[in-house]
């Protein structure tokens, strides 16, 4: 006897709810609740040696009363606009050069490899490598000197905003380099021979052919370069020596100092801007739909 239609396809949704529980369950613990718990505190109130649950808006007053709070905001949104246009020349670089220029598979694997051997280990130890190459007597420093380019080292190498974003694009190009090749691998080659039959150059076939298509591996690595340089505090704590700051240093802050609701608010005004972003960044490509 078979099964009636209305009741086999009930009989999947069911068995699709339960195949899904497992993953909703742990998504409502480590990543929803824990969120929800920081909505939460932002509201609480602390005094010099405790904190309180309440409903109060004194965070958040004094986050936007501060004019501290809008330069740490553009310093963090500048660092993230700069890192992602350098992120992306450089990744859409490597990614063509790695796609449309290297024709043995095996040689892209090895080149791909090749760029992810930084990610061998671990981000702080790349960070900090720069420190004696870009140092008042480090080998930049001392190469320049010897050559005449230069008469005294130049201050502004490290402890600056050029060695935070000269840091920031090191460890995070590799975000834009991956999605990037991965989109590009998936057009059909044929597209440019036909561009080359209608009479197009090598630049109208990029800009007209291949970067269409490589939208969304570009919106992807947008995304997570951009996400990546919002959050993080060690990079600019090292590379500035300490002399600017963006959002996650002072959420670091506020926590060192357990000052956890106002280190809460401020995670709360961080995260809806970050999500403000990316809702930018999918309305010029529908990523779902293209890939």
């Amino acid at each position: 006897m078979s099964t009636p239609p209305a009741k086999a396809g009930q009989s999947r949704h069911l068995t699709g709810w339960l195949l899904a529980t497992p993953l909703v369950l742990i998504l409502a613990a480590f990543l929803v609740l824990p969120i929800l718990m920081i909505g939460v505190v932002s509201f609480w109130g602390t005094t010099e040696f405790s904190i309180y649950p309440a409903f109060q808006l004194d965070n958040y007053a004094f986050l936007f009363g501060s004019d501290v709070t809008y330069r740490v905001f553009f310093n963090t949104v500048k660092y993230a606009v700069i890192t992602w246009i350098f992120t992306l020349l450089i990744g859409f670089t490597v990614a063509y050069f790695l796609a449309f220029h290297v024709r043995s598979l095996n040689w892209q694997i090895a080149l791909f490899l090749l760029c992810t051997i930084p990610f061998w280990t671990s981000n702080i130890i790349r960070m900090i490598s720069w420190i004696p190459f870009l140092g008042r007597n480090g080998l930049a420093n001392s190469t320049l000197m010897s050559w005449g380019v230069i008469d005294a080292p130049l201050e502004w190498l490290l402890f600056s905003d050029f060695s935070v974003i000269l840091a920031f694009v090191h460890l995070y190009t590799l975000f834009m380099v991956v999605p990037i090749f991965n989109t590009m691998m998936r057009i059909d080659r044929s597209l440019l021979e036909a561009a080359a039959d209608a009479g197009a150059t090598g630049w109208q076939t990029l800009w007209h052919v291949i970067v269409p298509l490589t939208k969304p591996g570009i919106m992807i690595g947008s995304i997570f370069v951009i996400t990546l340089v919002m959050g993080d505090f060690i990079t600019v704590r090292f590379m500035s020596g300490s002399q600017s700051a963006n959002v996650g240093r002072l959420i670091s802050n506020d926590i060192a100092l357990l000052q956890y609701p106002s280190a809460s608010a401020t995670a709360v005004i961080l995260l809806i801007t970050v999500l403000m972003v990316i809702g930018i960044l999918l309305r010029f490509v529908d990523i779902l739909k293209e890939l």
